[in-house]
């Protein structure tokens, strides 16, 4: 399978999940401590750590630390790589994917 698509598809992946979708929604007003994140949920700080892990790896989330705690933020790139793999897929195009498949091959027929 295409990287392109395989990186993509992660992102969408990770907000497959509620939670982290809203996690995703909180971190749009700005950088957030993960303390601040578990005051929102009713989960462990590992249950935390695992969600933030996934949307650190799928490139929407970006970490730092400072003291024993965590400091999240959204990524401008991993937000405007989304964004363009959406259009990518959703936009009609000259040389689509199927290009070379027979359209008078159409199960229907």
């Amino acid at each position: 399978m295409d990287k392109f698509y395989k990186e993509g598809a992660s992102v969408f992946k990770a907000l497959g999940d509620p939670r982290r979708a809203m996690i995703v929604d909180m971190l749009s007003c700005g950088e957030l401590c993960a303390c601040k994140i578990l005051e929102k949920f009713s989960i462990s700080q590992s249950t935390l750590s695992h969600h933030m892990k996934l949307l650190c790896e799928c490139g929407l989330v970006v970490g730092r630390n400072e003291g024993k705690w965590t400091h999240y933020s959204l990524s401008a790139d991993g937000i405007a790589r989304t964004k363009q793999f959406l259009c990518h897929i959703t936009d009609s195009k000259e040389n689509p994917i199927y290009k070379n498949m027979d359209p008078d091959q159409c199960c229907s027929k």
